[in-house]
């Protein structure tokens, strides 16, 4: 049975590998260029890029992205 303390050890371990993976895909996005927006060619915000690695668009233009597809 786990006691609380492996409890948070795991959750702790599960947190440090989710940042791995976050500064590992954001690293990649930035050697490969694809930090520049789709939508209006300006850097795409690295906190957005920390939750969201695989964006491909800056928060306004995605916003407006997301407006334009649900009135198709």
């Amino acid at each position: 049975m786990m006691s609380e303390r492996d409890f948070e050890l795991a959750d702790r371990r599960s947190e440090q590998e989710r940042e791995a993976q976050i500064a590992a895909a954001s690293r990649a996005l930035q050697a490969a260029g694809t930090t520049e927006c789709r939508g209006c060619g300006c850097s795409i915000a690295l906190a957005r890029l920390r939750v969201h690695p695989s964006a491909s668009r800056c928060a306004e233009c995605q916003t407006d992205f997301e407006r334009d597809q649900s009135l198709k």
